[in-house]
């Protein structure tokens, strides 16, 4: 798993799996986007391949990559026991969100209301 989330810490390695989940993508083709020789983008492909995100066929002097979407799952999974945090966060910032909003319609319906005269 570590190699998994080391892979994924760099956002050309990120750009990468999202165009080969598009569809299967040549190493060429894979570095095009990138500002970077084609020995840089190899060596970002090798460290997908080594997480085991990306499989690569070799057929003549094309080296095609294919998406390995299993450690992805694995990912997402692992990730997934922190969801509980997120969202115990995110329903007190709603329940704060909806005390403020019912105060500050309080607080409005008591400052247009007309006041009683005196006579």
């Amino acid at each position: 798993m570590d190699e998994v989330f080391q892979a994924l810490s760099d956002s050309t390695r990120r750009q990468m799996l999202r165009d080969l989940a598009a569809s299967d993508r040549t190493v060429s083709e894979l570095a095009a986007p990138h500002p970077m020789s084609l020995a840089a983008a190899s060596k970002h492909i090798r460290v997908l391949e080594n997480a085991g995100l990306i499989r690569r066929e070799v057929e003549g002097r094309t080296h095609r990559c294919h998406l390995e979407a299993g450690p992805l799952a694995a990912a997402h999974d692992e990730l997934g026991f922190y969801e509980q945090f997120w969202t115990s966060s995110l329903n007190t910032l709603d329940r704060l969100l909806r005390e403020e909003a019912a105060q500050e319609t309080e607080s409005s319906r008591t400052t247009s209301d007309p006041q009683p005269k005196d006579d």
